[in-house]
């Protein structure tokens, strides 16, 4: 039965500002592994591989939660969705604060990737409490300010591990994510439910999901460990297979599926994510490959540089992708998506190149890192701001989180592929992998983002993609 829906009360800068808030803080949180990744490795005693694990850990979370939250917060209200949520977040970050070593760590990891959520929530009261131009240029500058909080994460994690150790880094940006969600609790309304689609939850589909994730790091991880039992490398694939299969199926069957393949079917649903994917996984790949880059020394590369100074390295590129936020709503709200897309798919793949090329000085990469990160920047904000804007209003949560699911997914990919490709490249016992290694890398991340070039070409000139 349809229900009659009241009005949405219109929400106020004040409200925006403490999703705005919520955005930085929760940014914040996720970035702080990045750039202590390697002082992360010494005291936990981690390889290549498992430092990859360690992080992508969040992103699969992410990718699990956020189809959820989306179709929860399209059915109960965002804000009756974001709160609880919050909540697993807030008790994940304090897990990773206290974690006396990598099992609690990991498991505080796994929760805080809740947060991935928060966003096509934040999106979904956007749109529901503001008209469609307001909505589109609010949502471009909270997504500019997640990434903001990426910068702040990244810039103050080195420092305070360093200086304080490795448990505040994760405290600090939680005492903040508790804070905003108060404010945002106290400052946003609560806005209406749509409970014209109330089947339950979509559960088999989670768990194939779920299996299909694990078992496609797994085979990622471990494919050079079981390249000497071909048997069971390919039994993995073949499961893989099996887990994609039945997913698909189970699916198309659910009353309310998690991942609506009909919605995945649209254009515009269907082009946006593959871009996004192909681009996130060489951003994630050129992220893990300059970090370790700039904190080991080789043979002739690398710079052997601490947790604060990789901060540094990495601060322009945030602060470039913090601006790329509410540049590529704007872009795209002028010259649609495919302009945006098709610009940001070249500049990557030309620095992905470059870097390849030319990495001798540190400032190589951080001006590398940074034209990766306008790119990714924009091409996502403008994926997301055109979905979500173009969306019905029943649909903004799953629409949203489709293109935030496919983001999760290929940073994890790309991180987990950068961490094969170096641990390939280690030769018998030595902990430092050959320059080959990155070359090889960099090379990989600029063809697989310049493959991305064949999606934008087929994108519609106009502003709905």
């Amino acid at each position: 039965m349809t229900t009659t829906l009241a009005p949405p009360v219109r929400i106020g800068k004040a409200a925006v500002w403490a999703l705005g808030m919520l955005a930085v803080a929760s940014g914040a949180l996720e970035s702080v592994v990045q750039p202590t990744l390697p002082l992360l490795q010494r005291e936990l005693d981690i390889g290549p591989t498992g430092g990859a694990l360690l992080n992508i850990l969040l992103p699969i979370t992410g990718a699990l939660v956020t189809p959820l939250a989306g179709r929860f917060g399209d059915r109960y209200g965002g804000k009756r969705v974001l709160i609880p949520l919050m909540i697993v977040v807030c008790v994940g970050g304090m897990a990773s604060a206290l974690a006396p070593g990598l099992p609690v760590l990991l498991a505080g990891q796994v929760l805080q990737g809740a947060m991935v959520g928060a966003l096509p929530l934040s999106f979904i009261i956007m749109s529901k409490h503001l008209p469609a131009g307001e909505s589109k240029a609010a949502i471009g500058v909270v997504s500019g300010l997640f990434v903001g909080g990426g910068m702040l994460g990244t810039l103050l994690a080195g420092p305070v591990a360093e200086q304080l150790s490795r448990h505040w880094m994760f405290a600090l940006p939680t005492v903040a994510v508790i804070v905003a969600t108060l404010l945002v609790n106290r400052l946003v309304p609560k806005d209406p439910a749509d409970r014209s689609d109330d089947a339950g939850v979509d559960w088999p589909g989670l768990v194939l999901l779920s299996g299909v994730l694990i078992t496609l790091m797994f085979v990622i991880n471990f494919a050079l460990d079981l390249a000497s039992q071909p048997l069971v490398l390919f039994g993995l694939v073949v499961l893989l297979a099996v887990l994609v299969a039945g997913w698909i199926a189970v699916e198309r069957r659910a009353a309310s599926p998690m991942i609506d393949l009909r919605m995945l079917a649209r254009p515009v649903i269907w082009k946006s994510s593959v871009l996004t994917f192909m681009i996130c996984v060489g951003t994630s790949m050129s992220i893990f490959l300059v970090t370790q880059m700039w904190s080991r020394s080789g043979a002739g590369y690398g710079f052997g540089a601490g947790a604060t100074e990789i901060g540094f390295f990495l601060l322009p590129g945030t602060v470039v992708a913090a601006l790329a936020g509410p540049v590529g709503g704007n872009w795209e709200r002028r010259s649609g998506s495919r302009a945006v897309a098709t610009a940001g798919v070249v500049v990557m793949a030309v620095a992905l190149i470059a870097m390849a090329v030319v990495h001798f000085e540190a400032w190589h990469l951080v001006v590398g890192k940074a034209l990766v990160a306008l790119a990714n920047g924009l091409i996502v904000t403008a994926m997301t701001t055109s979905i979500a804007t173009s969306a019905a209003s029943n649909e903004t949560g799953a629409a949203t989180s489709l293109i935030l699911v496919t983001r999760v997914l290929g940073m994890a990919s790309g991180g987990m592929l950068g961490g094969v490709l170096l641990a390939a490249g280690t030769p018998s016992g030595s902990d430092v992998a050959a320059e080959s290694s990155y070359i090889t890398g960099f090379i990989l991340a600029g063809v697989i983002t310049a493959l991305a070039l064949l999606v934008t070409r087929t994108m519609n000139k106009g502003a709905k993609a």
